[in-house]
């Protein structure tokens, strides 16, 4: 019988032990792998709201004067008597603008606009005169009157505007009692812009540049300090404005200007255009020339606004085109809103001065 031949059991553990060993040293040779990167895209909602319309103010287009709507009627501009047999007349302070002229026998006569006021009792209303065109023809509308001589007349419809002539018994005009003629004439304004026809029954176009408030405008902000306005229009005409909290307030010569219920007429704006006075070419009774303005070209102003006046300079391209105003470096004037009265001086027979004097 063959002897059994018996290992040691640690044999086969030391061998195991050592195959681990080697095992575990193979491993520590590798280099772990890091795992791929992972690109996360965020997810973004598009914005679809449309940004706010800015809130732009509605405003009267000769005033500047916010509104909170803006009816579309007409600018009706009405010939007022200023001599002292018309004084003192009715509806001045509801005008937006009033443009003083000089007619024949050196006597002021105004053209009032009125547009987001329609007073009912108004003038007296005196005839037509050529400088008018150029003056109503940028407002699109009608201008109403007395009587006038006929080339004149035929001039109205030439400059596109419409005529309403008490002479040719247009609606709205009347005759007071408490007045002679001619200086009797009123009329109705809400008349008048019922009146107007198609072609002329349109909302203006602004006539000049506004401020969105007083304390913007051209002439508070880099004008100099004023206190008086004098002017010389002509041997018969010598106004003048003087400033105080109310705004600016009118003289005929050293009286103060009132219109017939005892209020001082007043204007937010002043404006003074110096303007070519030649004669027309039509003349008035005894042989008296009727001069008229060149308005179309440029030249002196003077602006007056809040206290303060800043020199400036007119532009007017064509008859039916407004007046523009200028600074010394190009830039529009800018006006306060509210009324405004345009003074047109005669080129070198008119003047005007200012107290204190600029640079005073």
């Amino acid at each position: 019988m063959r002897p059994v031949t018996r290992r040691p059991l640690w044999s086969g553990t030391v061998a195991g032990l050592a195959v681990a060993l080697l095992a575990l040293a193979g491993c520590s040779t590798q280099t772990p792998q890091a795992p791929p990167p992972v690109t996360v895209t965020p997810t973004i909602t598009p914005s679809r709201s449309v940004p706010p319309t800015p809130k732009v103010p509605v405003v009267w287009p000769l005033t500047g004067v916010q509104t909170a709507e803006l009816p579309d009627r007409p600018a009706v501009a009405v010939k007022i008597e200023n001599s002292h047999l018309a004084r003192p007349q009715s509806g001045l302070n509801q005008a937006d603008m009033v443009w003083e002229t000089i007619i024949d026998f050196d006597v002021s006569r105004l053209v009032a606009v009125f547009h987001s006021q329609t007073p009912t009792h108004i003038g007296p209303i005196r005839s037509v005169r050529p400088m008018d065109m150029s003056i109503v023809a940028p407002l699109h509308g009608p201008l109403v009157f007395s009587g006038g001589q006929e080339g004149i007349l035929a001039m109205v419809p030439q400059a596109g505007i419409q005529g309403m002539n008490n002479d040719y018994a247009a609606p709205g005009m009347y005759r007071i009692a408490t007045r002679q003629a001619p200086h009797n004439v009123y009329g109705d304004v809400p008349v008048f812009v019922q009146n107007a026809d198609a072609s002329h029954s349109s909302t203006p176009p602004a006539q000049f540049h506004f401020a969105r408030t007083a304390q913007q405008a051209t002439a508070v902000l880099q004008g100099t300090d004023a206190t008086k306005i004098s002017m010389h229009l002509s041997s018969q005409s010598d106004p003048a404005w003087s400033w105080s909290a109310d705004g600016w307030q009118r003289w005929e010569g050293k009286d103060p200007a009132v219109v017939a219920d005892g209020s001082r007429i007043q204007a937010t704006n002043v404006v003074l255009v110096v303007a070519p006075h030649p004669a027309s070419g039509f003349l008035a009774q005894l042989g008296a020339p009727v001069p008229t303005y060149d308005l179309v070209g440029e030249g002196q102003a003077l602006v007056a606004t809040g206290g303060k006046t800043i020199p400036a300079t007119w532009h007017k391209t064509a008859q039916d085109q407004p007046v523009t105003l200028t600074t010394a470096d190009g830039k529009d004037v800018l006006l306060a809103p509210g009324n405004t009265w345009v003074e047109l001086v005669p080129q070198g027979t008119g003047s005007f001065t200012v107290d204190p004097p600029a640079g005073g």
